[in-house]
């Protein structure tokens, strides 16, 4: 059986969106993302489920900054709809909270309950060990902030659910192992991640990416970062709609790499497009 690698505590919403990927599979909390990494790269994880990106707190900079050095490869995507339990001891109601614990993310994120409701905030380290603790604690004052997964494993009452302000409240994840596993061109969508250092040229970006123009490729992803001491050098990664398979997609790269200071393009993932973009596409810009 795969087992699957996430951060945090078990009932962490990395850990719902193992569960709810791979239904039936083991998960293994780690304490910190390069943790993560390590246990599916030294085999005690198949897979590793890596946040990147949310719909209100925007990118995990932690994160990319670890994908560049690692030596796992992009395998999927998957993105999990997250929905706040205010979960509390059994026997607690909502006139019995007076205080909310919770990591800092899921408290900003429920501000406009927590006034209506007059509960006092207080930040913990992550929503799944704050559920933990209020089990322990067992107080019918305090509740925490966390997943109904939370909810199940530790024997609490859930007694209000998706009390998040943003109903769009989402989690994009990356799923990585260590052999690459790039699926034929079978006509589906596809998303190519990778990462380049531009020669130290002017308009050298435009020059690298100008292949993606011309050939249509659709970037749905492109950041920057510093890659030494000096603030000189920036490396780029990319996420573009396609297959290296696909003669567009293989011409766009090609110019790529040879605009692309010798030696940094490289290629992370080749996986079909997750339905959710699909699902949740906005109107056509055409």
């Amino acid at each position: 059986m795969t087992r699957i690698a996430y951060l945090g505590q078990p009932g962490s919403y990395s850990d719902l969106a193992c569960r709810t990927a791979f239904p039936g599979k083991e998960t293994i909390g780690c304490v910190s993302f390069p943790e993560v990494f390590a246990a599916a790269s030294d085999g005690r994880a198949g897979l590793a489920m890596i946040p990147v990106d949310n719909s209100l707190a925007g990118r995990i900079a932690d994160v990319h900054h670890l994908l560049p050095e690692s030596d796992l490869h992009i395998v999927g995507e998957h993105f999990q709809r997250i929905e706040h339990h205010l979960l509390a001891p059994k026997g607690a109601t909502l006139q019995t909270i007076r205080t909310v614990v919770s990591h800092v993310q899921p408290l900003g994120q429920c501000r406009r309950y927590l006034r209506k409701m007059g509960y006092t905030p207080v930040a913990s380290g992550d929503s799944a060990t704050a559920a933990k603790e209020v089990a322990e604690k067992n107080d019918v004052t305090v509740a925490a902030i966390s997943s109904s997964l939370s909810g199940e494993i530790y024997g609490l009452t859930s007694l209000a659910k998706n009390i998040e302000d943003e109903a769009h409240n989402t989690t994009r994840f990356l799923i990585m192992a260590r052999e690459a596993d790039w699926p034929k061109d079978d006509g589906k969508p596809f998303i190519t991640s990778f990462l380049f250092r531009v020669r130290s040229v002017p308009a050298a970006l435009y020059k690298a990416l100008g292949g993606f123009a011309t050939n249509g490729i659709n970037l749905t992803k492109l950041e920057s970062y510093m890659v030494d001491a000096f603030f000189e050098a920036a490396q780029f990664y990319v996420e573009a709609d396609g297959h290296p398979d696909q003669r567009s997609m293989k011409l766009a790269l090609e110019e790529l790499a040879f605009f692309s200071r010798q030696g940094t393009f490289k290629i992370l993932g080749v996986y079909h497009s997750h339905p959710f973009r699909r699902e949740n596409a906005g109107p056509s810009d055409d």
